[in-house]
């Protein structure tokens, strides 16, 4: 089975900046005027997931809570501290998480559209092997 998860958003470009340049996924593809929508695809190659993020005449009307969230484990610690000390490189502050088992576990942080990610090292290895 795979994976995408397709949202619209007001502002593809500050989205593919967030994604691709703050939290390093890569764009996989997009397109232009299908169907009068524009779109990039983000993830990592050779995953059966990505992102798919659209934008359109039709304005993004937004309507989540605080406990939805996309949740990030970096593969390995080092991973996962490149991330934090880009964050704080890129001024990306960090936010308190309804659910205190996130703040506990990670940190969250919002992508332009105001959507909640939590960056957490639970899964994380300590050493990367090399």
């Amino acid at each position: 089975m795979f994976l995408r998860v397709a949202r619209h958003t007001n502002d593809i470009k500050k989205i593919e900046d967030f994604y691709v340049n703050i939290l390093g996924f890569e764009q996989l593809g997009g397109f232009e005027k299908h169907n009068n929508y524009d779109g990039i695809f983000i993830g990592k190659s050779g995953l059966d997931w990505h992102f798919e993020f659209t934008q359109s005449e039709v304005k993004a009307s937004h309507s989540f809570d605080e406990d939805d969230i996309i949740v990030l484990y970096p593969k390995t610690i080092l991973d996962y501290n490149e991330l934090i000390n880009k964050l704080i490189r890129h001024n990306i502050s960090t936010i308190t998480a309804a659910n205190p088992f996130w703040n506990e576990n990670g940190k969250m942080i919002q992508d332009p559209d105001g959507y909640r990610i939590v960056i957490s090292s639970l899964k994380a290895i300590i050493n990367e092997i090399e």
